[in-house]
């Protein structure tokens, strides 16, 4: 797990608005694993709360992705902005949005 997060930070991507197809098959696998050691291998919920996109509606995509980057304070989701560029973080939040995979 830390040579995909040495990885992660050293990975560059395309561009702010989308990322490259190997970077988001990158990211889907952060996703799963990252993520998934908290929110449960199926987003279900875990350590921490359901993140599946049905739970996720009505929440934009802007607001996930400051969760997502400054992490919630005494709580154990962390922040990702030290490892992750914004674009990534963005990524991961439209992607949480609107990833119906079960």
């Amino acid at each position: 797990m830390r040579s995909l997060l040495l990885f992660l930070i050293l990975a560059t991507t395309a561009s702010a608005a989308e990322v490259s197809s190997p970077r988001a098959t990158e990211l889907r696998h952060l996703v799963e694993q990252d993520c998934g050691a908290c929110h449960g291998m199926t987003r279900k919920g875990g350590l921490g709360p359901d993140i599946r996109a049905q739970t996720l509606e009505g929440r934009d995509a802007e607001g996930l992705a400051q969760i997502i980057k400054d992490g919630i304070p005494d709580t154990a989701m962390p922040p990702w902005g030290p490892l992750l560029a914004d674009q990534d973080i963005n990524w991961i939040a439209q992607y949480l949005l609107e990833d119906t995979e079960e």
